[in-house]
């Protein structure tokens, strides 16, 4: 849907994955800012850092250590957030209710250079990981109903180590987001029959104001509905529900796409830009999963400057998210940076 009704006032819109509602509140840009300041995050960083727990050859505080690998690194977390061996206690009351979970927690270091984040990693090296996120699945969906790909990036955004990597965690139980998820693409699906993303996608396509980038297989978008100031949707052209039915074209233009798009965001305020991105698709071993579409979420924390960082406090946290600068504007912004990675240009 085009959005030239609203450029300029303050408006709400409907997150129909979610079911929420954002603020929308473009009038605010002119404000002046007197919020926190970061310090920008040192680039020079060295392709081997002995200090670093995830670099090869080096000692974990485990004190396990890591071997010479050359490609993609997966161990078990040393300090998972879920165990295995849960247990199937419960409290059941009508205020007061708990239950026991398991699962599993993996990381998956990308590469063995230490000083190169996603978009500066050729796309062989991606199709690699995006190999290692499908054995994974394939793997941990035969244990547990739910397996949880993503990766925090920047200290900014609570990153503890910069070496290039991303998480895996598996549980026993379907968590709250996804649940929700679920249900309005099935309410939708059930109205429309249709999976609700891939109309999205196509609809998103047909008007492009709030196109990133996009090939044969995938289209990167900044939602209509988007919370965080550069918030990204990752969708796939056609119908896929979970990612281990990925052939291998798709996997080699999906490596494509999350290159172009880490580095557009890179490239906006030249610096390595943080995010926090996942995947979602359907439940592992979901029988009925023809309203899911696989897809991935992208939200990166600055707001105005590679210094300035968007927070979720006061009025998000006790009422609805809001936002300042528009989605259009925010696609327009990243679709005008170059698709090569400042870093590369000598900038």
């Amino acid at each position: 849907m085009p959005s030239s009704t609203f450029q300029n006032e303050p408006h709400r819109r409907f997150n129909p994955l979610s079911g929420e509602w954002i603020l929308v509140s473009p009038q605010r840009t002119t404000r002046p800012w007197q919020g926190k300041v970061e310090g920008k995050q040192a680039e020079n960083s060295p392709g081997h850092d002995p200090e670093c727990y995830l670099c090869p050859g080096n000692t974990r505080i485990s004190g396990a250590t890591n071997p010479d690998y050359t490609d993609c690194f997966v161990f078990d977390n040393d300090f998972p957030a879920i165990e295995p061996a849960g247990s199937s206690d419960k409290i059941e009351d009508t205020l007061f209710k708990a239950e026991a979970v398991s699962g599993d927690c993996k990381v998956l270091c990308y590469s063995p250079d230490h000083s190169k984040t996603l978009p500066e990693l050729s796309t062989p090296v991606i199709k690699k990981i995006i190999d290692a996120w499908c054995d994974l699945y394939s793997d941990l969906e035969e244990k547990y109903t739910w397996v949880q790909i993503f990766e925090n990036k920047g200290e900014i955004n609570g990153c503890s180590n910069p070496h290039p990597h991303g998480q895996i965690w598996a549980s026993n139980h379907i968590p709250q987001l996804i649940n929700d998820e679920d249900k309005n693409q099935q309410e939708y699906f059930n109205k429309h029959e249709t999976p609700m993303l891939l109309r999205y996608a196509e609809d998103e396509i047909k008007h492009y104001e709030r196109i990133i980038c996009m090939n044969n297989d995938w289209v990167a978008v900044v939602p209509y509905w988007a919370a965080w100031p550069f918030e990204t949707i990752l969708l796939p052209r056609t119908h896929i529900t979970h990612m281990n039915v990925l052939d291998e074209e798709q996997k080699s233009s999906l490596a494509d796409i999350l290159k172009e798009l880490t580095t557009r965001y890179d490239n906006l305020f030249e610096t390595s830009f943080p995010y926090s991105m996942g995947w979602h698709g359907r439940p592992a071993n979901s029988e009925q999963a023809e309203h899911w579409q696989l897809h991935a979420h992208f939200y990166p924390p600055l707001l105005r400057s590679a210094t300035v960082q968007k927070f979720m406090v006061g009025y998000e946290l006790m009422a609805e998210k809001q936002r300042d600068i528009t989605p259009e504007k925010a696609a327009e912004m990243l679709r005008n940076v170059p698709k090569t990675h400042y870093r590369s240009c000598g900038s």
